[in-house]
């Protein structure tokens, strides 16, 4: 695998590529969020594989996702590895659990051969801060980050039950490693996938970026019978490329 491919992997990889919005504009899209009820998936280790495809080249790899809380605090650990060079990407949400649901404190991103950024949710002054970038935004409740925001979404859809069907919207402000965007998760509908799990019935959700925008979609697929899991997420841009990441096994803790 070159290091072009190990480039455009590791690009592919993350949630949404980064806002090209002044801190300004991006400050006056942060809303307060709305509160849902939420219900907190059980502890787990997942072991994901992931195939794609980026600029011709077919790439493959595995992703590890560890979720864990206790005592009103929540741990999100992401290991990537690519085939043949190893681990190339680490990223780590921790935080506290509030009336929104999760509440994260720090974000922490690690790509191959860069160093780690982080980014700071500053509860006590209500600012949110990033080491990669000038920029800051005033906290005003329910803020994700682009690890915390899928689990956020699975704790919502749990809680939601039927409520959580085709057509309903759900929205957060999610922060990267430079900066931070309103996100719309949109319900599409049940569906049944095969998985090295076997066949599951699953309902898929897609983050669809702006109609303006240029930056990658997001596809989920939640086993409702699987604690809401994310058995299946897909990562997509509009010429074509895409990486897909498939559940090969859980273990709850």
């Amino acid at each position: 695998m070159t290091m072009r491919a190990i480039s455009l992997l590791i690009s592919s990889l993350l949630l949404a590529t980064a806002s090209l919005s002044n801190a300004a504009q991006s400050t006056q899209s942060n809303e307060a969020a709305v509160k849902h009820a939420y219900k907190l998936p059980p502890p787990a280790e997942l072991q994901y594989s992931i195939k794609a495809r980026q600029s011709g080249l077919s790439l493959s790899g595995s992703a590890s996702v560890k979720w864990q809380y206790t005592d009103q605090k929540y741990s999100i650990v992401t290991e990537t590895r690519a085939m043949l060079i190893g681990k190339i990407l680490d990223a780590s949400s921790q935080g506290v659990i509030d009336d929104y649901g999760l509440a994260p404190e720090k974000f922490v991103e690690k790509r191959f051969g860069k160093p780690a950024t982080t980014t700071s949710f500053e509860r006590d002054s209500k600012t949110l801060r990033f080491t990669a970038s000038t920029e800051t935004y005033t906290l005003k409740g329910g803020e994700q980050d682009r690890t915390s925001a899928s689990w956020q979404l699975i704790s919502m859809a749990r809680a939601a039950g039927d409520n959580f069907k085709a057509g309903t919207e759900w929205k957060m402000f999610v922060a990267g490693r430079r900066d931070a965007d309103p996100w719309t998760f949109k319900v599409i509908g049940p569906a049944t996938i095969k998985t090295p799990m076997g066949e599951l019935a699953v309902i898929h959700v897609t983050k669809a970026p702006p109609a303006d925008s240029k930056d990658q979609q997001l596809e989920l697929w939640l086993a409702p019978g699987m604690e809401w899991y994310p058995v299946r997420l897909k990562f997509s841009d509009a010429d074509g490329d895409f990486v897909d990441q498939v559940l090969e096994s859980v273990k709850k803790n």
